[in-house]
């Protein structure tokens, strides 16, 4: 996985441009709403989705798989911008507790014990009441099983890129114990699940 993003970074550079995502954006009012101050964005990549956040005065750590990556978030944003070099699936990267965690169009990279693995540390490093907004791609997405089958509900379209496929039921197997309370559709480049959850008081 580490070779296939770095070499991705380094040949398209900034590949979805600078804009951010409808769902970072979406994420960014519902933080305002709930005064979250400081947030993780693991797999943060150049820093796009991070700019909604940053503009509105939440401060923000990433974590990124890529050195090139890294190095383009750091052009665009400087010091406004604390990014661990590392996989996901090396977390937690510090001690600290965030109010807030947004993963982007992550989740459905990863193998199911990877899966469970991400939505247990981002749940672990949350606040009292924090708040976590995963998005995930789902089945009404138009390459939703072509490629090679992996597993269940999980394609190799493009070589080194397998993605799990969500619907509202595995949504809601693998959230359910992590505080879920929301799932809206939102259409992306490809349709796309914003999950939320809250931690509970009880689990901090």
């Amino acid at each position: 996985m580490t070779e296939f993003w770095e070499i991705a970074f380094n040949d398209k550079q900034e590949m979805w441009g600078m804009s951010p995502a409808k769902s970072a954006d979406l994420t960014k009012n519902f933080f305002l709403e709930e005064f979250v101050n400081n947030i993780l964005i693991p797999g943060i990549g150049y820093g796009r989705n991070a700019q909604p956040f940053i503009e509105n005065g939440i401060k923000v750590t990433g974590i990124e798989i890529s050195k090139t990556a890294i190095a383009l978030a750091k052009k665009h944003y400087g010091t406004e911008l604390n990014i661990f070099h590392g996989s996901v699936s090396l977390m937690p990267f510090d001690n600290k507790k965030y109010d807030g965690i947004f993963c982007y169009a992550l989740i459905h990279l990863l193998d199911r014990e990877e899966r469970e693995k991400l939505i247990q540390d981002c749940y672990n490093q949350l606040t009292e009441n924090g708040f976590m907004v995963f998005t995930a791609i789902t089945k009404k997405a138009t390459q939703f099983g072509n490629g090679q089958l992996i597993s269940k509900d999980r394609y190799e379209s493009h070589k080194g890129a397998k993605i799990f496929y969500y619907d509202k039921e595995s949504v809601k197997k693998e959230f359910e114990k992590h505080g879920l309370f929301e799932i809206i559709e939102v259409e992306e480049n490809q349709p796309m699940y914003l999950i939320k959850c809250k931690k509970s008081s009880l689990d901090s």
